[in-house]
C-alpha cells in the first residue's frame, strides 16, 4: 500500500516554487501533500503528492522538469498527544528509518502523513500489525 511522490532538486531561487504551482495548475493537477526543504545554499528539494499522478508526469514532460518517483506511505495518525508515536515506535522497533514525512493537505478528521522510509515493505507490514490506518490510491480521491 504505497502512493506516488514525486521530487524535484531545483536552484534555491524566489519564483522556482510558484513556478512548480503553476505548472501543475495548467495541467489541472492538485497538490495534495508538498514538503520544501534547502539542500544547500544553492539547491532545494520540492515532494509533492498530487492528486492524479499521470497528469502530473505528462506536465513535468511537457515542461522539462526533471523528477525522481518514489513510493511512499500514506499513514492516518492518531490525533491526540504521543499519537505520532503509534506510528513510529513500530518502525522504529523494526528498524525502518523515516527519510521524510509531511502532512497531507485539505483533510479535517485524523491527521494523514507521507512518509518516505528505507524499507517500504517492512514498513507495510509492521503498521498494519499495528492496526495503523495505511491509505492507498484512494487519497487521490480525498
Amino acid at each position: 500500500m504505497s502512493v506516488k511522490q514525486y521530487r524535484l532538486q531545483t536552484a534555491n531561487v524566489s519564483g522556482k516554487l510558484s513556478y512548480l504551482s503553476d505548472v501543475l495548475a495548467k495541467h489541472g493537477v492538485n497538490i495534495r501533500a508538498i514538503s520544501v526543504g534547502q539542500e544547500s545554499k544553492d539547491v532545494s528539494s520540492i515532494c509533492v503528492v498530487v492528486d492524479d499522478t499521470k497528469k502530473a508526469k505528462n506536465a513535468f514532460a511537457v515542461e522539462n522538469i526533471e523528477f525522481e518517483e518514489v513510493d511512499v506511505l500514506a499513514v492516518e495518525m492518531p490525533d491526540h498527544p504521543g499519537g505520532m508515536n503509534a506510528v513510529l515506535k513500530p518502525l522504529r522497533d523494526a528498524k525502518v528509518n523515516v527519510i521524510t514525512m509531511y502532512p497531507y493537505i485539505g483533510r479535517v478528521a485524523n491527521p494523514i502523513i507521507i512518509m518516505e522510509v528505507d524499507h517500504l515493505k517492512t514498513a507495510t507490514d509492521v503498521l498494519k500489525r499495528n492496526w495503523v490506518k495505511l491509505w492507498d490510491k484512494e487519497l487521490y480521491r480525498l
